[in-house]
């Protein structure tokens, strides 16, 4: 696996995890903060580095560049995903799909053209889908991207 896929890889597992940990229904209120504390997108992230990226790995920078830039626009990325895919709201979504849309609409609306051409986003985000989704995740992951790729190429 090229180190960039395995960067998308590592990226995606944990924003995986700490989207998970952030919709834990938890009845004690100060336990659930405590718990969220401990797996923090931060720690979480760092933690994936070291057990998934290997020796060699030289990508913990955009690693660490996506998971942020994620958590960072998660807002206007959640209102895209919810524009281009009116049918089924955030929460229906599987963690998988809903963190590989991010993954890829933050890379096609915010990441350096010259780094991350928008074609190389969308690709990258489907084999995302077909690595870590469900049967039709790769479908729908591209037709979302798409079509926000079809609008911004317009504008």
């Amino acid at each position: 696996m090229a180190s960039r896929q395995l960067a998308r890889s590592i990226a995606l597992q944990s924003l995986f995890e700490w989207d998970f940990y952030q919709r834990l229904p938890l009845l004690d209120a100060q336990k659930k903060s405590n718990f969220i504390n401990s797996h923090s997108l931060d720690k979480v992230t760092e933690r994936n580095i070291n057990l998934l990226g290997g020796n060699f790995f030289n990508e913990s920078g955009f690693v660490l560049s996506l998971t942020k830039g994620v958590a960072g626009n998660i807002k206007k990325i959640d209102k895209v995903i919810q524009s281009a895919a009116p049918e089924r709201s955030i929460d229906q979504l599987s963690i998988i799909d809903r963190n590989v849309l991010r993954i890829g609409l933050f890379e096609l609306l915010y990441e350096d053209k010259n780094e991350v051409p928008s074609k190389v986003a969308i690709n990258e985000a489907i084999e995302l889908a077909k690595n870590f989704g469900g049967q039709s995740s790769s479908k729908f992951i591209n037709g979302v991207l798409g079509t926000v790729y079809k609008e911004i190429k317009n504008d």
